[in-house]
C-alpha cells in the first residue's frame, strides 16, 4: 500500500483548465484547490503551469504553446484555495485568440469559459483594460471585498453544500 501511495504523488497530470479572451489580455484559470509548490512561467509564446494540489495530492504540469505571443513581464498569476488564475497580457492588444493554443489539437483538459467569453470584437466600447481590473482584483482579493474568505481550513462548512442527489 505504501509504495502504491508514493507511485501516486509523482504521477503528472494536466490540470483542469477554462480560459477566455479579452481585447488586451487572455485568461487562464487552472482549477486546483489547495494548490502548493506553485509554478508559473511565462515566456514570449509558452506558459508552463506547475503545482501540487487537490485531495490526492497530485502533481500537475501543464505546458502551453500558446496561439501568439504575450508581455511576459506583464502577466500576472493570482492564486485561490480554488483555482490559479492567469492573466497573460497580450503583446498585441486588439488581436483577437480564436484558440489558446498554437496547436489546434483538442486538449481534454481544456476549455472555454463561457460565462466570461464575449465577442467584444463586436463591441468597440468594451472595457478597454480588462488588465487593470484584474490587477485591481488581484490587489482586493483579501476577502474583504464582500468575497466571502474561503480559507475553510478542514471540512467545516460543507453542510451548507446544496445535495446533488
Amino acid at each position: 500500500c505504501h509504495a502504491k501511495h508514493s507511485s501516486l504523488t509523482s504521477y503528472r497530470q494536466p490540470a483542469t483548465a477554462k480560459w477566455y479572451d479579452r481585447r488586451d489580455s487572455v485568461f487562464i484559470e487552472f482549477l486546483v484547490e489547495d494548490s502548493k509548490d506553485l509554478q508559473v512561467k511565462f515566456e514570449k509564446s509558452k506558459l508552463d503551469f506547475r503545482c501540487v494540489g487537490g485531495i490526492e495530492t497530485l502533481k500537475h504540469h501543464n505546458e502551453l504553446d500558446l496561439f501568439d505571443s504575450i508581455d511576459p513581464n506583464a502577466s500576472k498569476h493570482k492564486r485561490t484555495d480554488r483555482s490559479v488564475l492567469c492573466c497573460l497580457k497580450k503583446a498585441e492588444a486588439g488581436r483577437a485568440w480564436p484558440r489558446l493554443t498554437k496547436d489546434k489539437a483538442k486538449f481534454q483538459w481544456l476549455g472555454v469559459d463561457f460565462n466570461n467569453w464575449k465577442d467584444w470584437e463586436d463591441d468597440s466600447d468594451e472595457d478597454l483594460s480588462s488588465f487593470d481590473k484584474f490587477s485591481e482584483m488581484m490587489n482586493t482579493m483579501g476577502g474583504e471585498d464582500g468575497m466571502p474568505d474561503l480559507g475553510m481550513g478542514g471540512m467545516e462548512g460543507l453542510e451548507e453544500m446544496p445535495d446533488l442527489e
